[in-house]
């Protein structure tokens, strides 16, 4: 008989601890330390380098500052950990690295390619996240102006428009094979932190009881940011037509729906912050309201991740094991 899986009030504390799912491999993040665990054919391969931690008192640690800071902070550490992880694949072991690589390895330097990839691919990642969650939502949102003059309606439509591409996006990469062990090691790493947060021995048979679902994962950041910007573009469109009565005029022409959709893609961090804000509060209360907040992003989840195998889920230990600080408690929210 499969086992029940044990459900979120068995939470015992909440740890700042997290993660991101690898190619056959799991990075944690810990107050002191980051780890990337990825299983080789000989066996696990653990990495763990030391954090840098910001002074508190550091202008980068204010509210509303601290959260882009933080967001592109764990984009680059994020993609690192992930190419890394694809190096370490046995698939690309196997491969000899193309011309173009050799060339560019041999020109730059090993330190400044792979700053260079990392940079790149940062970029283009955030820059398709942007065209397809949001400019292309806004362009699509744009041409019901000339028929609704309410803003908080037209930001509403918008919203939903992203909503949808976003789901879309999820199910239908959600069903790529490429992708299932991937989604399957971040059921793994959630697993793992939730079996750590019932404080139960990290234990195979105890992870594996848990659920694979989790309030704090990014899945749920996302789609609060999409909540988030409708209100925030809502107001600040409100704010801007107010102070600029000519543009209101010019609603529904070309140059108007270029202005507007500049203005918002300015608003992006702002609403990265707030949502950072609003996503660390939820993360250290567990009430009525954060459980409202964190259902859709939960909900979510059943797309981006699956159930681990016992193999997965060592990964995960073994990650989560790595980043432990050495004085008990110091992980807690």
């Amino acid at each position: 008989m499969a086992k029940k899986e044990v459900q979120p009030c068995c939470e015992k504390f909440k740890t700042m601890i997290g993660g991101q799912a690898l190619i056959e491999g799991i990075m944690m993040r810990g107050p002191e330390k980051d780890a990337v665990v990825v299983r080789r054919p000989e066996g696990l391969n653990v990495e763990v380098t030391p954090r840098k931690v910001r002074s508190v008192k550091s202008p980068l640690s204010w509210p509303l500052i601290r959260g882009t800071v933080n967001f592109f902070d764990s984009q680059v550490v994020g993609v690192k950990a992930l190419l890394h992880s694809a190096d370490l694949s046995p698939e690309e072991s196997a491969e000899e690295p193309s011309k173009l690589d050799q060339w560019l390895e041999k020109k730059l330097g090993n330190e400044k390619f792979q700053k260079a990839v990392v940079g790149i691919a940062v970029f283009l990642g955030l820059a398709l996240s942007i065209l397809l969650f949001f400019l292309l939502p806004m362009i699509i949102g744009g041409f019901f102006d000339t028929w609704i003059r309410s803003t908080l309606a037209l930001n509403l439509i918008e919203g939903i428009i992203r909503m949808a591409i976003f789901l879309i996006y999820m199910v239908a990469v959600s069903r790529m094979s490429e992708m299932k062990r991937v989604f399957s090691y971040h059921g793994a790493e959630h697993k793992t932190i939730r079996c750590y947060e019932a404080g139960l021995p990290l234990t195979v048979e105890n992870v594996r009881a848990q659920t694979r679902l989790h309030p704090r994962c990014g899945t749920s950041f996302l789609l609060v940011v999409m909540v988030i910007s409708i209100l925030v573009f809502s107001v600040a469109s409100s704010v801007l037509l107010s102070l600029i009565p000519a543009l209101a005029d010019m609603r529904g022409g070309f140059l108007y729906r270029l202005i507007m959709i500049a203005f918002k893609l300015l608003l992006l961090p702002l609403v990265v912050s707030i949502t950072y804000e609003i996503n660390r509060w939820a993360g250290r209360h567990d009430n009525f309201f954060t459980r409202i907040l964190t259902a859709p992003g939960m909900w979510m989840q059943n797309f981006t991740t699956n159930e681990p195998d016992d193999g997965m889920i060592e990964v995960g230990i073994a990650a989560l094991q790595a980043v432990l600080p050495e004085e008990a408690g110091a992980d807690r929210w």
